[in-house]
């Protein structure tokens, strides 16, 4: 559901005093009609009211060589179809296709694609329609192509444990049609457009992926029957009496790669060992986002009605049901089962799709190979979805048009709200009643019972209420409305992810007649109890990746990343480093990288250590415990794969201490059809941000920098951009000291508060994610997770905006300093390693490009695109799944990367830094006296902390404690190779 952009910029006009109406506010409302289009539900209900209908029997296919807009030769010639028998067309690099259709009735109808996913498959293949020149509602901006995908081998193999390994995923390499559906899959049926008596022209734009084009399809509705209706279309057919069972763990097809087989330890499910894992089950949480479907092939020998019972564990932890729309050979056979619910049991049961009244429905199978597909189908919760998302607008709205009236007067004086707000309490109880309105509606869908949503919808309802009993009080109270982690608005978001989600574990299903019953879906009490007593003992003997003793042979490895992440760590190790080196090695979860401090000091420490903060290998080395990585004689080569910058805080004197292993990104992001409706310029410095700004708080807009975090303690990530852009440094060059008090730090200091107390940009934003979501903040610059979060978790968003580098200082030379930190992990050599060779070995093997880029590939194939890879490997990241001009961006931006140099005493700069920024915005003291300070106590400690490790004597330097710069990582690449 595309976000309001410019509803509210009227209302804060009349709302804040002192703000006239400008004469051409008309104008503003043209604006925001052309930015934001209805959602699809309301317009069709328009269309309705207008006496639109889909008109009976109609189809038309439009060949590509039919396309208005492409020239002779353009399209792919039959021959070069790939088997679609036709002229086909190349549709990438946000290229539009358009054709033309004529109908005889205006009315509603649905648009259909032939097409062929080409290319890199990992990320979704995403269009935009337009109608005449215009997008006849949000959800027209962007239209899923979905890929299929099958387990390249059905015979699992097994890993040095004996347990399955998940396979590798393939596409299906085919030409599927797809109808035009909301890409969040919120309604039972494809979108219709509203399309004129007489030529329409509509246009399929790209946003992202590549596909081949068949025949553009325009029909009319589908119609699906009624159950009775269904049966009696097959008078002739007879309920068959077979039994065929269907392994859910070998699906023929899916749609998402990283819908996954999982191994659940329990004898109810088939099959089973109690020794080893198996992949014995489907879906859970890798089956649950909307849309996802899975088909699998039912070989029936005779012709006839078959009834249908899935073995399901249904444990959604909010107690909610899910829902699955079935369909056969691609088709849903009837309405009863569009959205068939499975409700919450977390034992296995069978569940034989039925009515509300038990009575088992029958579905006609051909004879032969038929095809039974299942898809997650949030669509029962549509209308609960809708009102949430307009109520979190509409806080969104008023929360911060309070916030542009108190400004940072917030707890500090009274007020009376309704001064300037009349109707505040209205929309307050407004709000809570059409919430209350889907409590109801929640309950009835859950039988009753109350869910983890309902409990939630319940507490936002609270406090919205709560704050209408006092509004003056609100402005105080904002934590509660919008901005606190426990607020209405973050508890509305919270249930709206929750409700979306339909996640399912499917063991197996039954075709069957009605006399031949399937097994029982739990083991017997006798079975479950010889299994405990088994799994018990067999506790003490597994390896499951702990930390445990190993071979002296074998070199030990603790790793800090989540298990699916080692797993598929070992698994490469074994199946490529191993045989090809014959180095054996063995990886082990590590729950707590601070313990690996402990570890050394007690002499219990691994060989190496992957994925730690950066911070963690100057720890250990200025403490002896690591190895310096420049004794080995390819250092150089290896080194180069990465941005010099990244080995600042790894480096002590002339010794670098491990390797970059992931690299975060400041980049700006921004909303490109805000920037061009707005007709504002997308900055390249910060001059430009701050000449930008006028037009977007005119609207209620603003810019969004991570100084904005949540948190009172500003880290050197959010600061030290401003402090090296300006030209400025933090440490003197032989670490005697902070130069934080020199004018060009001061400058960068200075104006890291003029953004707040001068520029007016927001002081704390919760979370920029979700104000980028709703238009509020249309741009600002944040990090790799954000990146991740738009790219998985906005789909009403999705090509409609985008990145460029950050904004930085312009030079007299015309050039752009965007220094910025890239703050990832590390992994790093232990120095009382009896085996450095061996180890180093596997340290460049695991950081080598063609390893970095498989592991990448392999954890979004498997595990979706949330598990996106920033590897810090240069030459690695290039061969990402991304999109290419992102990638250009990035790696524009990496030129920029300075990550802060560590010191003994750099915890109290960055804190100094922090304090300096909140006493100027808060407290409104001069920044040049607050930096004096500061810097009296940063020398302080500098001093005591310099002596612990014997760089200092009674206050006398021993030895200088060199700060490392990128010049000089670049020269010992050189010199290292």
């Amino acid at each position: 559901m595309k976000s309001k952009v410019l509803i509210w910029s009227l209302l804060i006009l009349f709302f804040i005093p002192h703000m006239p109406v400008h004469a051409n506010e008309g104008d503003e409302m043209n604006a925001e009609e052309q930015i934001e289009e209805q959602s699809y539900h309301l317009e069709l209900n328009e269309w309705k009211e207008q006496g639109l209908d889909s008109p009976a029997d109609f189809k038309q296919a439009v060949s590509p060589s039919s396309f208005t807009n492409i020239d002779e030769g353009e399209w792919l010639s039959s021959s070069e179809s790939q088997g679609y028998g036709d002229r086909v067309f190349y549709w990438r690099n946000q290229e539009s296709l358009t054709v033309e259709v004529e109908v005889e009735e205006e009315g509603l109808y649905e648009i259909g694609f032939d097409y062929l996913p080409q290319g890199d498959l990992i990320m979704p293949i995403e269009g935009a329609i337009q109608v005449n020149g215009e997008y006849p509602f949000a959800e027209s901006r962007q239209i899923e192509f979905p890929s299929k995908w099958k387990n390249e081998t059905e015979d699992f193999e097994t890993d040095r444990s004996g347990n399955d390994i998940i396979p590798d995923q393939q596409p299906i390499e085919e030409w599927s049609h797809v109808k035009a559906e909301d890409s969040t899959y919120m309604y039972k049926r494809p979108l219709q457009f509203h399309l004129e008596e007489g030529q329409n022209t509509i246009t399929l734009t790209n946003l992202r992926g590549e596909m081949l084009v068949g025949n553009v399809h325009i029909t009319s509705q589908t119609s699906i029957p009624e159950y009775e209706d269904y049966v009696d279309d097959y008078p002739d057919a007879e309920e068959q009496e077979d039994l065929l069972t269907i392994e859910a763990e070998h699906p023929s097809e899916k749609n998402s790669s990283y819908i996954r087989p999982e191994s659940t330890e329990d004898p109810s499910v088939h099959p089973y060992d109690s020794e080893h894992l198996m992949l014995n089950s489907l879906g859970g949480d890798s089956w649950s986002e909307p849309g996802q479907t899975v088909s699998w092939e039912v070989e029936a020998e005779e012709a006839g009605f078959y009834q249908l019972s899935f073995k399901t564990q249904q444990d959604n932890e909010s107690r909610s049901p899910v829902y699955r729309k079935l369909l056969i050979n691609d088709q849903v056979p009837f309405k009863e089962v569009e959205s068939y619910q499975f409700p919450y049991n977390k034992e296995w049961t069978n569940e034989t799709v039925g009515s509300e009244e038990g009575e088992p429905f029958l579905f006609y199978l051909e004879e032969g190979t038929n095809k039974v597909s299942l898809k997650a189908d949030p669509s029962p919760h549509a209308d609960v979805l809708f009102t949430i998302d307009e109520v979190m607008q509409e806080i969104d709205e008023l929360s911060l048009s309070i916030r542009k009236l108190v400004g940072n007067q917030q707890g500090s004086r009274d007020w009376d709200i309704e001064e300037y707000i009349p109707d505040i309490e209205e929309q307050l109880l407004g709000w809570a009643d059409r919430l209350n309105e889907k409590v109801e509606y929640l309950q009835t869908l859950n039988d009753g019972e109350e869910s983890t949503e309902v409990a939630s919808l319940k507490i936002a309802i609270d406090k919205l209420e709560n704050l209408a009993d006092n509004p003056d009080e609100i402005p105080n109270r904002l934590n509660q409305l919008s901005t606190g982690s426990n607020s209405s608005a973050q508890l509305l978001g919270d249930i709206s992810m929750d409700l979306s989600a339909q996640p399912l574990l499917l063991d197996r299903f039954y075709v069957h007649g009605g006399d031949e019953n399937p097994p029982g879906a739990e083991a017997d009490f006798f079975t479950k109890t010889k299994d405990s007593i088994s799994g018990f003992f067999q506790s003490f003997t597994d390896d499951n990746l702990a930390t445990s003793d190993v071979e002296d042979d074998t070199i030990e490895v603790w790793v800090n990343r989540p298990r699916q992440y080692v797993e598929q760590l070992q698994n490469m190790t074994d199946q490529n480093f191993t045989p090809e080196t014959g180095i054996k090695v063995k990886y082990s979860l590590m729950p707590d990288e601070q313990k690996l401090v402990l570890a050394s000091a007690a002499d219990t420490q691994p060989d190496l250590a992957f994925g730690i903060s950066n911070w963690v290998p100057y720890e250990l080395a200025i403490r002896g415990s690591a190895v310096d990585l420049r004794e080995f004689d390819d250092f150089g080569e290896t080194g180069e794969q990465f941005s010099p910058g990244a080995f600042l805080p790894l480096t002590i004197d002339d010794s670098v201490y491990a390797l970059p292993e992931t690299q975060d990104f400041f980049v700006q992001f921004y909303r490109k059809d805000i920037v061009e409706e707005l007709d504002i310029p997308v900055p390249d410095t910060w001059d430009e941000v701050t000449d930008i700004l006028p037009e977007l708080q005119r609207y209620g807009m603003n810019y969004y920098t991570p100084l904005a975090e949540e948190s009172a303690f500003k880290p050197f990530q959010t600061t030290s951009p401003f402090i090296y852009q300006f030209g400025g440094g933090l440490y003197e060059d032989d670490g005697t000291g902070t130069t934080i008090d020199e004018e060009e730090a001061l400058e960068g200091i200075q104006f890291m508060a003029d953004l707040s107390t001068v520029y007016s940009m927001p002081l704390q934003v919760p979370r920029f994610y979700n104000h980028f979501r709703y238009s509020t903040l249309p741009i600002g610059v944040a990090p790799f997770g954000t990146y991740v979060e738009l790219t998985t978790a906005a789909p009403e968003i999705s090509g409609w905006w985008d990145i460029t580098p950050q904004p930085g200082v312009e030079q007299e030379d015309g050039t752009v300093e965007r220094w910025a930190p890239g703050s990832g992990q590390a992994s790093m050599m232990f120095d009382k390693s009896g085996k450095k060779e061996d180890s180093w070995e596997l340290l460049k093997w695991w950081m080598s490009s063609e390893t970095q880029t498989e592991f990448a590939a392999t954890l979004q194939t498997l595990y979706g695109p949330e598990y996106m890879w920033n590897t810090a490997n240069l030459d690695s990241f290039e061969q990402l799944p991304l999109p290419e001009e992102h990638k250009e961006v990035i790696l524009e931006q990496w030129e920029y990367m300075k990550e802060v140099p560590k010191t003994p005493y750099s915890y109290m700069v960055e804190r100094e830094i922090s304090n300096v920024w909140n006493k100027v915005v808060f407290d409104g003291e001069n920044a040049r006296a607050s930096v004096d300070d500061s810097v009296i106590l940063i020398n302080r400690e500098m001093r005591r902390k310099l002596e612990e490790f014997d760089y200092m004597e009674d206050g006398e330097l021993v030895k200088p404690y060199e700060i490392p710069t990128i010049e000089k990582i670049e020269r010992w690449m050189e010199t290292d190779e």
